[in-house]
């Protein structure tokens, strides 16, 4: 039987374009050799899986995207618009190698394959903060040696957007991914924090005093939004780096919006893995 809980299925085009722009770069994806990706709780509709394929194949032709949900009736609407996909109505690949079935937590996988990625996006948001370290344990014995799980949540619209990486041993990092025009304050992403962390905005948490310093530098660079966000926000993520955190990556990625640290950044106070 599945193990989870049937989630709301909301889902909206390109909604999830920033996570799938940051699984398109990671190491294992260009590297594995089996290169399946799971799209674990895609919702009410098969866009995100099929959207996730054609962005992904971009860097590795060869990819192959299983979608996975409770609830069947959603797994039957779902290869009801694969169908169309198949007679080449619609804007992605007619052949793309994407399928869905019934699935939860324990990730059923034909012929004893193991995933090199599993996108569980706004998924784990919808249950208790005790029951994510339980369901990460169960979705990383799934992974491929050198697998991730990427365990996120975003806004309706994918304009702000927060996520875990998770390997085999534990989280291993954390990012978030803003849209910068009309961005007021970066802490804005507080209301989307993945669950074990929305709860965690308090003093004395590192999470807090992350987005609080990040505020901060915001603020001090808003002279250079004379020159546009972007320069603004690198300008925020150097002075932040400045300052001590652990800011992982380069220029390149920060124009994207991106702010990267070790998961030991924002670790909450009493975080156990084993």
């Amino acid at each position: 039987m599945p193990v989870g809980t049937i989630t709301r299925g909301t889902t909206n085009t390109n909604r999830l374009r920033r996570i799938d722009r940051w699984i398109g770069h990671l190491h294992v994806l260009r590297h594995v050799t089996d290169p399946l990706v799971v799209d674990l709780g895609y919702g009410a509709s098969a866009v995100t899986s099929l959207e996730l394929h054609h962005r992904l194949a971009k860097k590795r032709p060869d990819v192959q995207v299983l979608g996975l949900e409770i609830d069947p009736a959603r797994v039957r609407g779902a290869n009801e618009q694969l169908a169309e996909v198949r007679e080449g109505t619609t804007g992605f690949a007619a052949h793309a190698h994407v399928s869905f079935a019934v699935g939860g937590f324990e990730v059923p996988l034909p012929k004893g394959r193991t995933a090199a990625i599993i996108r569980a996006q706004n998924v784990l948001r919808q249950y208790d903060e005790s029951e994510v370290v339980p369901a990460w344990k169960m979705l990383v014995t799934r992974l491929q040696p050198k697998g991730v799980l990427i365990d996120g949540t975003c806004d309706e619209i994918g304009r702000i957007h927060a996520w875990v990486d998770v390997a085999l041993g534990g989280p291993t990092r954390f990012s978030i991914s803003l849209r910068l025009d009309e961005l007021e304050w970066p802490s804005i992403v507080a209301e989307r924090l993945p669950k074990i962390l929305i709860h965690r905005n308090v003093p004395g948490e590192r999470v807090y005093e992350l987005l609080r310093d990040l505020d901060r530098n915001w603020q001090h660079q808003a002279p250079l939004g004379a020159y546009g966000p972007k320069q603004r926000w690198v300008a925020t993520v150097a002075a932040l780096k400045a300052q001590g955190w652990p800011v992982q990556g380069g220029p390149a990625r920060w124009k994207l919006g991106e702010l990267t640290l070790p998961w030991a950044s924002v670790e909450p106070i009493g975080f156990r893995w084993e």
